[in-house]
């Protein structure tokens, strides 16, 4: 599975960004996928994650600012974020689970500035 990450950038804060997550390969596999980031000097945490059944679960911090969705079937997921903060500033991480193991996507950095 190859993932491809896509629609970082800088975004003032209270501002919206989304990002898109494309899988390929053995997608049929993927039971879920989702985001994590990582800040500078933090180690990585989980942003949100969404079921090959749909459920979708999120971190506490994203305190229903973001919203993780599909078009179809697994592919793609994009993550929609609103009311970006300061401290979402961090390289975001997209991923997928499949039974045998997790694969990951290249990050793509979201800047939220004051």
């Amino acid at each position: 599975v190859q993932l491809q990450a896509s629609g970082g950038g800088l975004v003032q804060v209270g501002g919206s960004l989304r990002l898109s997550c494309a899988a390929s390969g053995s997608i049929f596999s993927i039971v879920a996928m989702g985001w994590y980031r990582q800040a500078p000097g933090k180690q990585r945490e989980l942003v949100a994650s969404i079921s090959s059944g749909g459920r979708a679960n999120y971190a506490d911090f994203v305190e229903g600012r973001f919203t993780i969705s599909r078009d179809n079937a697994k592919n793609p997921v994009y993550l929609q974020m609103n009311s970006l903060k300061s401290e979402d500033t961090a390289v975001y991480y997209c991923y997928a689970d499949l039974l045998s193991r997790q694969y990951w996507g290249q990050g793509t950095l979201v800047t939220v500035s004051s």
